[in-house]
């Protein structure tokens, strides 16, 4: 097509006045999709066989490096973190409370701000990044979430006396809350009892599991040199 002096000269008025051209810039919405999109794409699946740890290392060795180093330094065994993520969030790193709901279709919020492979909640995970530190750590990482049950129970331990190897009274203190287990609000609670025990036995189970298989998983990582991963 003939392009006309017209034309020439409306490019020569642009280019003097050092006008740029426009350029389409993607529209908020679009970018949270993205960034959503990124971290489905990056979340980590739950384990394919939960009741064998010695499976679920297999799977994820990194996270027998990560209970290692909690247990190293809070006191916490190894089978009694990991059986605390399988009661809390069955290791889904995005596992939140269900909704409840008002007539069946109004959204009235969750009952709680659990959130993460351990369900920690706001005010305690506060305090544990007050501890720790703040910068990096999620709900969301294994990592975090067993430094998070090691930490807490080395606190437990601490203010209540309760050994890192009793995972009931652990557990009965972490779901209810120091304070709530020094007041024994967990003997009117049935289903907080019943799951303390589901804990207990998971735990049980993965001790002799962890017995048998644990060698595997030591000394198997590049920067891990023997005999100081032993």
């Amino acid at each position: 097509m003939m392009r006309t002096t017209g034309d020439r000269d409306r490019r020569k008025r642009r280019a003097s006045s050092g006008a740029r051209p426009l350029v389409r810039r993607p529209s908020a919405f679009l970018l949270s999709m993205a960034v959503l999109l990124f971290t489905a794409a990056c979340s980590t699946a739950p384990p394919t066989k939960p009741e064998d740890i010695c499976d679920i290392f297999a799977q994820y060795p990194a996270w027998y490096d990560y209970a290692r180093a909690s247990k190293d330094r809070w006191g916490t065994p190894i089978h009694i973190q990991m059986s605390f993520v399988r009661h809390e969030s069955s290791y889904r790193g995005d596992a939140r409370p269900p909704r409840k709901w008002w007539l069946g279709f109004i959204p009235l919020g969750r009952p709680s701000s659990a959130k993460g492979y351990a369900q920690a909640q706001d005010p305690v995970w506060s305090e544990y990044q007050a501890e720790r530190g703040r910068l990096f750590r999620s709900r969301g990482d294994m990592e975090d979430a067993l430094d998070f049950i090691g930490w807490y129970n080395h606190v437990t331990w601490r203010r209540l006396g309760i050994p890192r190897t009793d995972a009931r009274r652990l557990y009965l203190a972490y779901h209810e809350g120091q304070g709530g287990y020094r007041r024994g609000t967990w003997k009117s609670k049935p289903k907080v009892k019943r799951a303390a025990e589901r804990v207990t036995a998971t735990a049980e189970r993965y001790r002799t599991q962890l017995a048998r298989c644990e060698g595997r998983f030591r000394c198997d990582s590049w920067y891990q040199i023997w005999p100081f991963c032993r």
